[in-house]
């Protein structure tokens, strides 16, 4: 077995939602030794048994690594431990835990939600594998000669992948769907493709296993379910336990592949270190808490700049050193990429790396419901927003974009209900004749306290804007600070007038759908930027080309969501930022290894 830590045929920046995807592909599909090089911390895996405590090993490239119950003891559920900024387990910052987060230059009301880690943000994620839209690919003049046909064949790849399936349902979704259905008290029909182009609600696509017994049935849970939710007790899928955003190692014991929710480091990485297990593929070895400084380059035979391998820096100790591969690929996420770009000095023809960054221009619109109103929809007789996946229901509307339905535990509830917002104090707030909702803005004291004392009965809309890329937003190099990676990024997102309105649009929907619904109450929190679902910073077209190899580099790629040429339209970028890492892995075989026929790209 060759060593691909020591010689890899590709160097992978970055183990977040997409890196280990494209690892999967070289090395299953096309018989590639893959290192993947990743900042933050690998949790549920042995070689790291306090990852946040001691440096412990330094590379995996094992499957026997993964240990399930390790995750489950480092994944506490608990949602400060989890989602602090600063000190909590998902965050961005080095592993060990007594030094503070990594510096983004953030100068405006807004706020960055990501994670350094094996599984990267994804391991926030709720698991909505939406498909981008066909008009946001065939009708949007930003991905050339990509077609949304190019995008299916992969699209079904990282289905199958990541048990993309339909959500079940819970209170919370029946409500909605009483709200937003024609055959209910709404106006919109039920969509039953994968492939949307009109109007309308559906389940939501999910990479979570639904809940089910191992039994030579296959058993399927229902309401009147009285046993355990423990793997070893047979229990198998999600537990419906809303925990997604802490991490959710649920089923507890289950082997990390076998973990209900898909996250990247779920998903991907046990079926990645598997081709290690097998001679006819390539071998993937896993390096975390390992800091790229620097991608090398030299002139190729023709003269044209090619890139050569990179500089690492260890998190833990500092030591330096420099790995050489034939191939390198980013995928540090939406900042980093194009942060590494610019620190390593490499050239930006056109002045777009790093710009047009697109996020989704999120909304949040609440709905308070009393008993009774929820009694006559669901026989729940409450909602429950803590009960089932944390979003299981949808609506879309192409070109404009989307809404989902959330559920979440009660500290995430009243910061994304009540005090995340560019619009002031709810009490200093007129609104507007005719706009559908009561209040706008924060809401504190002793009214925050009677808002959350009915938050068994309050239920969320997020609003997924399809904001367009605009030049004036993305990121660049701080001139003031630096940290021990060189100068930190300098974040800046504004939207557009448009991207306003079709927010505007969206927000409007929502609070219709609460008050078909019957809520006695609308609130829309009109949220200030919140950079998660991050697309674009590295678009193909501008800065790649059609196979996301850079214009100005060859043998440099970009395989992660900031290659997304826009937004998709509006849809969760996760099953769009996987399918275009297949694809992307496809043509680096094509362009510079033995390309296999056989098992390159699949059927149109």
């Amino acid at each position: 077995m060759s060593n691909p830590h020591e010689d890899p045929d590709v160097i992978i920046i970055g183990a977040g939602a997409d890196g280990p995807a494209a690892a999967w592909a070289l090395a299953d599909k096309h018989g590639l030794d893959v290192l993947m090089i990743e900042a933050g911390p690998f949790h549920g895996n042995t070689k790291w048994p306090t990852p946040h405590a001691d440096e412990g090993g330094t590379i995996s490239n094992d499957p026997d690594d993964l240990d399930g119950k390790l995750l489950d003891s480092q994944y506490t559920h608990l949602e400060n431990g989890a989602n602090d900024p600063t000190a909590g387990y998902l965050r961005v910052g080095p592993p060990d835990h007594s030094r503070a987060p990594w510096f983004r230059n953030l100068h405006q009301n807004a706020f960055i939600w990501q994670v350094a880690a094996v599984g990267g943000t994804t391991t926030h994620y709720f698991g909505n594998h939406p498909r981008g839209y066909p008009t946001a690919f065939d009708d949007q003049p930003h991905w050339g000669d990509i077609d949304y046909a190019d995008m299916v064949p992969y699209y079904q790849e990282n289905e199958e992948n990541t048990s993309t399936q339909q959500a079940p349902m819970t209170g919370k979704e029946e409500v909605f769907i009483h709200g937003a259905s024609e055959e209910k008290e709404g106006e919109y029909p039920l969509i039953e493709t994968k492939n949307v182009t009109e109007t309308g609600w559906r389940p939501q696509a999910n990479s979570v296993e639904v809940p089910g017994r191992q039994t030579t049935n296959g058993e399927e849970l229902d309401s009147d379910y009285t046993g355990t939710f423990d793997y070893e007790d047979g229990f198998r899928g999600d537990t419906l336990a809303a925990d997604h955003f802490q991490g959710s190692s649920t089923p507890v014991n289950a082997p990390v592949r076998d973990k209900a929710r898909k996250s990247s480091n779920i998903g991907y990485v046990p079926i990645a270190l598997d081709t290690n297990e097998d001679s006819e593929k390539g071998n993937v070895a896993i390096r975390p808490n390992t800091f790229v400084t620097n991608i090398n380059t030299d002139s190729g035979p023709a003269g044209d700049l090619e890139a050569t391998g990179v500089d690492i820096r260890d998190t833990w100790s500092g030591t330096t050193e420099t790995i050489e591969a034939d191939t390198v690929v980013l995928a540090a996420g939406c900042i980093e990429s194009p942060r590494l770009w610019l620190n390593s000095g490499l050239p930006n023809t056109n002045g777009w790396v790093g710009k047009g960054l697109t996020t989704h221009w999120f909304d949040w619109v609440v709905g308070t419901y009393d008993d009774d109103t929820v009694a006559d929809i669901t026989d729940a007789g409450h909602m429950d927003p803590y009960k089932g996946q944390n979003s299981a229901v949808r609506f879309d509307k192409p070109g404009v974009g989307g809404l989902e339905d959330i559920g979440m535990s009660p500290g995430l509830v009243s910061f994304a209900d009540y005090l995340f917002t560019e619009a002031g104090y709810s009490f200093e707030n007129n609104v507007a004749e005719g706009e559908p909702w009561d209040t706008r803005g924060y809401v504190v004291g002793k009214e925050l306290k009677r808002k959350m004392s009915n938050y068994k009965n309050t239920k969320a809309l997020l609003v997924l804007t399809d904001d367009r890329p605009r030049k004036e937003n993305g990121v660049s190099l701080d001139d003031a600070f630096s940290d021990e990676h060189g100068p930190v990024p300098k974040v800046r997102y504004e939207p557009g007038r448009e991207d306003d309105e079709r927010r505007d649009e969206l927000a409007r929907i929502a609070a219709n759908i609460h008050r078909n619904a019957g809520a006695k109450h609308v609130h829309r929190s009109e949220w200030p930027p919140l950079l998660l679902h991050m697309q674009s910073s590295m678009r193909i077209g501008p800065v790649l080309d059609q196979g996301a190899e850079a214009h100005d580099v060859q043998r440099l790629f970009v395989a992660d969501h900031s290659a997304l040429a826009n937004g998709v339209g509006g849809p969760n970028p996760t099953n769009s930022g996987q399918a275009l890492a297949l694809r992307t892995a496809d043509v680096i075989a094509q362009r510079y290894f033995d390309y296999n026929e056989d098992r390159g790209f699949l059927d149109r």
